[in-house]
């Protein structure tokens, strides 16, 4: 059950932030431009993510609710937060990560789940090639957030290398 919900236009877009009594539940893009409306129970979230795209913080401090979600997911989710800013792994790098080395496509749908996108960083998990695949807000927003963590890496064409 949301609580509240913040309008918060990024860098990449309009997201809307979403609490409930037990933390962040979700954080989606917003195909329309909305006045930006900061509720007190989302003001924390806004601040680090706005801290974030400023390039000022590397770690997200905020409780989630992942109450609704299946152990799977939550498996994967959890390994996703342990990969370091600016680093990418591979969804068969999760896989073998968290104990289940055949599930590649498993790992790659619980990513597409993930309903706290930025905080918990599923951009950085990429193709085995080193390809951008897979991203619900779209493949160049998954690269502008890649872009944001690695600058000198990441340059302006989005190729990794």
């Amino acid at each position: 059950m949301t609580l509240a919900k913040a309008y918060y236009n990024s860098p990449i877009g309009t997201l809307i932030v979403k609490v409930s009594h037990h933390g962040i539940s979700a954080i989606q893009w917003s195909k329309e431009i909305h006045k930006e409306d900061i509720p007190e129970e989302t003001k924390e979230c806004v601040s680090q993510l706005d801290e974030y795209f400023k390039g000022h913080r590397k770690d997200f401090n905020l409780k989630l609710d992942w109450s609704e979600a299946a152990d799977f997911d939550k498996k994967v989710w959890t390994y996703l937060l342990q990969i370091p800013y600016g680093r990418t792994v591979s969804y068969t790098d999760v896989a073998v990560a968290i104990n289940s080395p055949k599930a590649v496509r498993a790992v790659g749908a619980a990513n597409s789940r993930n309903p706290i996108p930025i905080v918990v960083p599923c951009h950085r998990v990429i193709g085995k090639n080193g390809d951008l695949v897979g991203f619900a807000g779209g493949l160049d927003t998954k690269a502008e957030l890649l872009r944001i963590e690695r600058p000198l890496e990441f340059g302006k064409q989005g190729n990794l290398f």
